[in-house]
């Protein structure tokens, strides 16, 4: 298989898992609202929202990535500055989402 029919089909998967995701995500966003800080750290401390959040990010930033990478693909013409470009969105996507993920399993 070619690496762009890869990339199509990663595209299109993550963008289908996200959506139960993203819905979940603003039902809980606006459930929260309106909470304090307490409540919304215990709802962050629970472990279906661990998990779920988890996920959210983590294909989030996978799908970002591939789409964010079309984009360099398309409009950058230097194969060097499409490397770097390359390189250091995928160090930011690894980056943000573990940080994100030791600050969340690090909550009380």
């Amino acid at each position: 298989m070619h690496h762009s029919t890869k990339k199509w089909i990663f595209t299109k998967i993550s963008s289908i898992i996200l959506i139960p995701l993203m819905i979940w995500f603003l039902v809980s966003f606006v459930s929260i609202y309106d909470k304090g800080y307490l409540e919304i750290i215990d709802f962050f401390s629970s472990r279906l929202s661990k998990v779920l959040f988890s996920l959210l990010v983590v294909i989030a930033f996978f799908f970002y990535t591939l789409t964010i990478s079309e984009i360099f693909e398309d409009y950058l013409h230097d194969e060097k500055t499409k490397n770097v470009a390359n390189k250091v969105l995928n160090l930011f996507a690894i980056v943000v989402p573990i940080l994100t993920l030791i600050t969340i399993y690090n909550l009380n």
